[in-house]
């Protein structure tokens, strides 16, 4: 199922061992792009990245480590580099600050100087996280003021300002730097920890509750299809050099479709078609009580939305985890649901 614009492009994915980065990497392979992988190793068993093995060049290194990255730039000459490699998880920023900040700034860092002088269209990966939350319950534009209090979040909006910063102080007529700020993505081939999905998924093999920490949390959830698909539809705007294509972006669902953690249990135990035993279970660690994003920036200016409701995403994402656990093979499942989106696309 190739794709004209992607075709023999060659790019450079760094973090195409985690989740999203697997579900890029398969995406990317299948329409025609020439893919290297930039990461650690694939972490946990089960791991996504493990079970579809995509045509990639993998390059196993640390995005902190500025040789490898400079060296895989010089290497491979790619025309895209795709930044997704970052330390990801909220709970474990609290546990090990200081690598957070050394992962998703500095690593951003060292993606920005390899590529500085080249011609390359790069996006980098962020969060929806990266916007300064004083809880008004406001849907976040692209130029509110950035900020975060837990680490994770406070390191991604460094890593912005890092983007912007390079954006002026180093112009390039040939290459772009833009930044993607997505919402909570869920979707099959998640195993890590500390997320809703892996969790409910886990409570169902252990036959043990469900931990619930902040179920009144309201969060713009979108399907890892619609994440990444939006990312390559952003970096296809970007590479025509149109000066109107913003360089910074919110992709997420529609303000309606954010809804709470506990929302979020109930639709996906409606596409089972059985309970989920939860408990909730208070920690001391804080999280902000709602996180919405303004995408009218992407509709305007790239014609991009979410393809898939909220009730389809939690679908599809059910539909995938029941029939892993049912012992299906993971890279049909994949290329189902990929197949599925990329024709509701067209």
């Amino acid at each position: 199922m190739r794709d004209k614009f992607w075709t023999d492009k060659r790019v450079l994915l760094t973090g195409h061992t985690g989740f999203k980065g697997a579900w890029m990497s398969f995406c990317l392979a299948r329409l025609g792009a020439k893919v290297t992988g930039f990461a650690l190793a694939p972490e946990g068993d089960p791991n996504l990245f493990r079970l579809l093995s995509p045509d990639v060049e993998n390059i196993t290194a640390d995005i902190r480590d500025v040789w490898a990255v400079k060296k895989a730039v010089r290497e491979h000459a790619p025309e895209i580099v795709i930044h997704m490699a970052a330390q990801a998880l909220v709970r474990r920023s609290y546990k090990i600050p200081a690598e957070t900040f050394d992962t998703n700034v500095m690593g951003t860092v060292n993606i920005l100087e390899a590529t500085k002088e080249r011609p390359v269209t790069t996006l980098v990966v962020t969060s929806d996280k990266v916007y300064r939350n004083t809880e008004k319950g406001s849907a976040f534009r692209e130029d509110d003021p950035l900020g975060g209090d837990d680490p994770y979040s406070a390191s991604k909006a460094a890593a912005e300002v890092a983007v912007q910063s390079w954006r002026v102080s180093f112009p390039s007529e040939q290459g772009v730097i833009a930044s993607a700020r997505a919402g909570n993505v869920i979707g099959g081939g998640d195993f890590s920890e500390d997320r809703l999905i892996p969790d409910i998924y886990r409570a169902m093999v252990s036959n043990k509750p469900l931990v619930l920490r902040y179920p009144q949390a309201v969060r713009p959830w979108q399907h890892v299809l619609d994440t990444l698909f939006g990312y390559l539809s952003y970096i296809k705007a970007l590479s025509a050099k149109d000066a109107g294509i913003p360089l910074a972006l919110n992709l997420g669902p529609a303000k309606n479709e954010a809804v709470t953690v506990e929302n979020v249990l109930k639709s996906f135990e409606r596409a089972l078609g059985l309970k989920v035993p939860h408990k909730v279970e208070t920690t001391a660690l804080p999280e902000k009580a709602t996180l919405l994003l303004d995408t009218s920036l992407a509709v305007k200016t790239i014609k991009w939305k979410n393809n898939l409701s909220m009730d389809e995403a939690v679908r599809w994402t059910a539909d995938w985890y029941a029939g892993f656990y049912a012992g299906k093979n993971a890279q049909q499942l994949c290329e189902k649901q990929f197949e599925e989106y990329y024709t509701r696309m067209k």
